[in-house]
């Protein structure tokens, strides 16, 4: 019995950390006693986290407490030392053979709950660490979604006031024109109706005349003196030239119906644009997709699976270039062709663009023949035409980006920045694009594809393919892949 008792004592004056006597004794505020040097080792270790626990009961502390040496403690337990109370060694405070039935708890190891619980209250700890990184990160998350949704609302407000004032004026400008046609008709109608009354009023005084000749000859020719017959015939006016065709000849009655058929032919035009128009912005609207971006495709097969066909746009055409094979194939020429001046035409950089606006996810192949080199580009519209300047050159500039592919070299360019790119030699070279997500792939076409150069930016407006051809006799065509 004794011996139970010492062990109790030596148990309530246990530092559960170290499990030995208490050692110049601290007591935290929740009123339990470690060993000074032990709760500062403890607390060492949970800088990090800003707030201090106790080892025990598992309390938090912020800030850090001020330990202060618990003088009454540390005179108690000096007292109890004189008087035969010992340290009690570590396996002293495990569970002795008197205290419980070891035949209920065999191969159990049982240790002091205080001793357990600071263990599990480690894991706790590392436990709300995790949860609270994770609460911090989806906290951003949510404000980023908010952010995106602000955008998304906002870009759409702007796209729906800017495209009501495009209509609007176009709205403007078709009813101006209509007033105008109709003012022009008006005009024409009063110009024809005065020529057609004037030349009635002139025929009707004919008419008149004509009727009182016709009157005094029927006199005369009434009379029955032949002497006053013959004097009167002498004094006859003659008949007057007729100032007139002898008949009218009335056009079919098809005066302003001509217009009518313009006015169709142009609402037939309009209507078609209109109709091609509405489905490009359609696609382009159903392609805004802020949370799911699209995954690249792997294989070629994948690739295939956004086909475009390119055909070249004659109006772009430098002269050095001739188009073929449906406007796909392009040849420099040693002799300039006949083309037309056109305001799109490139007038001195052997280059060509597509007629096809790019704003989707597509993919096509160039397949590159004859001597010198071939740059394979993607441009904005506005790109300089006119003149030698670079402004006016695929990859010289902040409105095109192309691959140089020459033999075994391959060099990307943008801006006026050259980049060497690695690959192997290929004739075909595949081109993929997207985008919304602003990726512009080159690939070197073999039995497999390889990644010759990739980009990642912001695309601000469509995008159109296009070649430059270097040396007279080379060819770029652009395949049919479908």
């Amino acid at each position: 019995m004794e011996r139970q008792e010492n062990q109790l004592d030596r148990e309530r004056f246990c530092c559960s950390i170290c499990l030995d006597l208490l050692k110049d004794p601290v007591t935290t505020g929740c009123g339990h006693s470690f060993c000074m040097s032990c709760i500062k080792n403890h607390w060492d270790k949970e800088d990090v986290r800003g707030s201090y626990s106790c080892p025990q009961c598992g309390q938090t502390f912020t800030p850090r407490p001020v330990l202060v040496k618990s003088t009454m403690l540390a005179d108690l337990l000096e007292e109890l030392k004189n008087t035969g109370l010992q340290a009690a060694p570590a396996d002293h405070c495990y569970a002795g053979p008197e205290d419980v039935a070891f035949d209920e708890h065999k191969d159990h190891d049982t240790v002091l709950a205080a001793v357990e619980r600071t263990e599990r209250q480690r894991n706790l700890g590392l436990r709300r660490q995790t949860i609270q990184q994770r609460l911090q990160d989806r906290e951003k998350d949510v404000k980023l979604l908010q952010q995106e949704e602000e955008a998304v609302n906002g870009s759409a407000y702007k796209a729906v006031k800017d495209s009501e004032k495009i209509f609007t004026k176009l709205i403007r400008l078709l009813k101006k024109r209509s007033f105008d046609v109709k003012q022009q008709i008006r005009s024409q109608q009063q110009t024809e109706v005065s020529r057609v009354r004037e030349l009635q009023e002139r025929l009707e005084q004919e008419i008149t005349e004509l009727k009182r000749k016709d009157h005094e000859l029927k006199q005369l020719s009434d009379t029955e003196d032949h002497n006053q017959f013959l004097h009167n015939y002498s004094s006859l006016s003659p008949l007057s030239e007729s100032t007139h065709s002898s008949s009218i000849r009335i056009r079919p009655l098809r005066y302003f119906e001509d217009v009518t058929a313009a006015v169709l032919q142009v609402r037939g035009l309009l209507q078609d644009i209109l109709s091609e128009t509405e489905t490009k912005i359609l696609q382009i609207v159903s392609q805004v997709d802020v949370l799911l971006p699209h995954p690249e495709p792997k294989t070629r097969a994948d690739f295939l699976k956004y086909s475009q066909e390119i055909t070249l746009d004659p109006n772009t055409a430098n002269k050095d270039l001739l188009l073929s094979e449906g406007n796909r194939k392009v040849t420099r020429m040693s002799k300039k062709q006949s083309y037309s001046d056109h305001p799109d035409r490139f007038t001195d950089w052997p280059q060509v663009l597509s007629r096809e606006i790019l704003t989707e996810r597509c993919y096509w192949e160039v397949e590159v023949r004859g001597e010198g080199g071939v740059c394979i580009a993607v441009a904005y519209k506005n790109i300089s035409r006119a003149g030698e300047s670079l402004e006016c050159r695929f990859g010289c500039n902040d409105k095109s980006w192309s691959l140089y592919c020459h033999g075994n070299s391959y060099i990307f360019s943008y801006n006026r920045i050259n980049t060497q790119v690695s690959g192997p030699r290929s004739s075909r070279v595949g081109v993929y694009l997207d985008h919304s997500a602003g990726v512009l792939s080159f690939y070197s076409i073999t039995g497999t594809m390889t990644l010759l150069h990739r980009v990642q930016t912001t695309f601000t407006q469509p995008l159109y393919a296009g070649v430059r051809v270097y040396y007279s006799g080379a060819t770029a065509e652009f395949c049919k892949l479908k």
